[in-house]
């Protein structure tokens, strides 16, 4: 298997495209050995969908699409990335009880985290960011022949 693999997609900012997104990661991480429904293809769906909320809910129509990049690392290392073009990173907003928002980075964090990764975020060269979670890569390889 090559040192790393890349898949991309970019899509409107609007609420079906946080579905869509699911979708094309969900797809990717099939192709790539991980099957759907198993515990760590749920997490990171979950974590896929509320990095996509969050690029289409809080960017406040200052960015247009936004773009989902799935890395695969020498077969060790899952690294999934949120691009839009908003110049604002991703804080924690207080969150009371009765909300039906504003827990996104909260749960990102904590699903990252539990299962061994990290969030980060970086600036991209025209103003915006990208939204990072980093993801030891549990999927035993096969050999192909």
């Amino acid at each position: 298997m090559a040192d790393q693999q890349e898949a991309t997609v970019t899509l409107p900012s609007a609420p079906a495209s946080v579905s869509t997104a699911r979708r094309y990661v969900a797809g990717v991480l099939a192709e790539w050995g991980l099957p759907g429904g198993t515990d760590t293809a749920e997490t990171v769906r979950l974590i896929v969908s509320e990095l996509a909320t969050n690029a289409v809910q809080h960017t406040r129509g200052q960015s247009p699409t936004f773009t989902v990049d799935v890395r695969l690392e020498r077969d060790q290392q899952l690294r999934i990335g949120v691009t839009d073009s908003h110049p604002r990173f991703p804080r924690r907003l207080p969150a009371a009880v009765q909300q039906d928002n504003g827990r996104g980075m909260v749960i990102i964090r904590c699903l990252t985290a539990e299962r061994g990764g990290r969030l980060f975020f970086t600036p991209t060269s025209d103003g915006g960011k990208t939204v990072w979670i980093s993801l030891p890569w549990t999927v035993a390889v096969s050999a192909e022949l």
